[in-house]
């Protein structure tokens, strides 16, 4: 599967963006689904995961509560709504996919793809 992640940009803090992942080559309905973010000089990390039904999510810590993570089957997509933006949340944004489809991994090696990463930049 091929997975193409979209609608990064520049905001302002408080504000909201909606992150995109697109798949194609095979139904996103065949894994789950995870989002990362990685910052100049800090490791990739986790911000949250669906299982392939979306009956399953799981968020980061720091992400709880401001970001919601959803997909749609039919559409290949998986979202990511990003919302009361801060400026510690400016990365490159990756989805990835799993092929253990009830999963909501937390770890990145559990995933199997990735897409090439959406750049952020939350202004203060």
């Amino acid at each position: 599967v091929q997975l193409q992640a979209s609608g990064g940009g520049l905001v302002q803090a408080g504000d909201s963006l909606r992150l995109s992942c697109a798949a194609s080559g095979r139904p996103l309905s065949n894994y789950a689904m995870g989002w990362f973010r990685q910052a100049p000089e800090k490791e990739r990390e986790f911000v949250a995961a669906i299982s392939w039904s979306g009956g399953n999510t799981h968020y980061s810590n720091s992400v709880k509560g401001r970001f919601t993570i959803s997909r749609h089957n039919a559409k290949n997509t998986v979202y990511l709504q990003m919302n009361s933006l801060k400026p510690e949340d400016t990365a490159v944004y990756y989805c990835a996919a799993d092929r253990r489809m009830a999963g909501a991994a937390v770890r990145a090696p559990d995933y199997d793809y990735w897409g090439q990463g959406t750049q952020v930049t939350v202004s203060s």
